[in-house]
């Protein structure tokens, strides 16, 4: 059964390139209620266990250098069938995929450097949700 909460965060490259403002507006103007929200910044260790399922990968050590270079915006989103609308507003990994009108072909870079993320399913959801904020920072 689906939920309506989405995590999300604004990668390091997006927030470096000033787009914090026009990436939140895209987001609510589509719906979205922004129910959690912090600037931080990942050590290296919390992009290794954020990113661990990837740990096999071969860009896994390049992904955790990245995530932790600078700043992020973690959140947490509410929306009816929060999971799959928010996938589609973030668009393709490539940005050069990705459809007119999404969060990543307008601020992407790269495939590595992609301006955000989401969730890609309603239990990653939440348990990304949890390693970002405490239960007193969910409303």
């Amino acid at each position: 059964m689906a939920t309506n909460r989405t995590f999300t965060m604004i990668k390091p490259d997006a927030v470096a390139n000033g787009h914090i403002g026009n990436i939140l507006a895209m987001i609510t103007n589509a719906g979205f209620k922004i129910v959690s929200l912090k600037l931080t910044q990942l050590t290296v260790a919390d992009a290794q266990a954020f990113y661990a399922v990837h740990a096999a990968r071969p860009f896994y050590g390049e992904l955790v250098e990245f995530m932790s270079r600078g700043p992020i915006v973690a959140a947490i989103l509410e929306k009816d069938n929060a999971v799959e609308d928010f996938r589609t507003l973030i668009g393709a990994t490539n940005p050069a995929e990705a459809a007119e009108g999404t969060i990543r072909k307008a601020y992407a870079t790269s495939i590595g450097e992609n301006a955000v993320h989401g969730s890609d399913s309603d239990e990653n959801a939440a348990i990304e949700g949890a390693f970002h904020f405490a239960g007193r920072e969910q409303f």
